[in-house]
């Protein structure tokens, strides 16, 4: 790829390297606040004592457990995001297009009609196979016919809306005449870290890391499949093998941070959006740095929650929207506000989002 498509070498390291100083400065923060605030050198000193002290134990059974959480969904959905546009073509794709929220939230509702369970462990498992499940069904059906009028991609988007329309409304049915399910599911559905134990994420934790390694082996192909099916073949991607891993570590990441957190949006949108406008549209530039950005967001929208409204708290999912709409909206108007940079003649292709124009 050119270039011009992309920001040099040094701008992408020096983007990386300032993401992950405000990641940790952070991190830091969010040990320290809450409905209990401290200083910041009492969270970190509560951090290492790791003892009895009230700073400790606030530290680590409350404030790390769901830092911890946030960081992991942020990176999983943030990498889930680049993958969804990078294999429609679409940049407003995003991972819940595929009904994964909704085979996700399926399953916790189905657990909690009929076994009564709403540990938050029992939770994550439930949406995990519910997730995974959504993706199968989606796979199957959007495998291409001889007979269908529609290419891979457009027939895979189609089953996945369609199965969202369809799990969601059984979602809403199985709320509506079970009250105890509806108690429960509507404090998971908003998305939020508050009450999560350390243990789901360290479950969740093998799922992401499978999901992640699976981008990062993809990502290469991505970026020739984005040429199309025949030039990707022409320069030796196996196309149905790259759609497969692409679609299986969508699953993982998504359905794992489903299972954590609950259904959050905007990041998987936004994440993508943001990058491209900061170092350009290069894949291979886009997905690490999006394993730093998403937790950055992500850490942020909790810590908003946490501070906005002492002493209760706005759940992460929802803050995540009120941060996300207006700042992609103000990063579309921006861009859409620069000038055109001239065409050259050898380049009659652009990308946007990783969809041929």
């Amino acid at each position: 790829m050119s270039s011009s498509l992309s920001a040099p070498r040094t701008r992408i390291i020096l983007t990386f390297l300032l993401g992950i100083a405000c990641l940790l400065l952070l991190t830091v923060v969010s040990l320290a606040v809450g409905s209990r605030m401290m200083s910041l050198p009492h969270a970190w000193q509560g951090f290492w004592a790791h003892n009895h002290s009230s700073d400790s134990l606030v530290v680590w059974k409350l404030r790390l457990p769901r830092t911890l959480a946030a960081l992991l969904v942020g990176m999983a959905l943030a990498t889930a995001g680049v993958l969804m546009q990078a294999l429609t073509r679409n940049p407003l794709a995003e991972p819940g297009l595929l009904g994964i929220n909704s085979g996700a939230s399926l399953a916790v509702v189905t657990g909690i009609t009929t076994l009564g369970t709403a540990a938050p462990l029992h939770q994550m498992w439930l949406a995990l196979a519910g997730a995974m499940v959504a993706t199968t069904i989606v796979f199957l059906l959007g495998i291409p016919r001889s007979s269908t009028r529609f290419n891979h991609i457009s027939q895979l988007l189609l089953a996945g809306v369609a199965l969202n329309a369809c799990l969601s409304a059984l979602t809403g049915i199985i709320t509506m005449f079970n009250s105890q399910a509806f108690d429960s599911y509507r404090f998971w559905v908003v998305g939020a870290f508050e009450g999560r134990p350390l243990e789901v994420s360290l479950t969740a934790l093998p799922f992401m890391g499978v999901g992640i390694l699976l981008a990062l082996l993809v990502i290469r192909p991505l970026e020739a499949l984005a040429l199309g099916d025949d030039a990707a073949t022409a320069l030796g991607a196996p196309v149905t093998l790259v759609r497969v891993g692409t679609l299986a570590a969508i699953a993982l990441l998504c359905g794992s941070a489903t299972a954590v957190a609950g259904p959050i949006s905007f990041i998987g949108l936004m994440i993508p959006h943001f990058l491209r406008l900061l170092v350009g549209i290069r894949l291979s530039a886009i997905l690490p740095l999006s394993l730093v950005f998403g937790p950055l967001l992500m850490l942020t929208a909790d810590i908003i929650g946490r501070v906005i409204a002492i002493p209760s708290e706005i759940e992460a999912g929802i803050v995540t929207a009120f941060i996300g709409a207006p700042l992609l909206l103000t990063l579309i108007m921006r861009f859409n506000s620069a000038p055109a940079r001239p065409r050259r003649k050898a380049q009659n292709i652009t990308q946007t989002g990783g969809e041929i124009v």
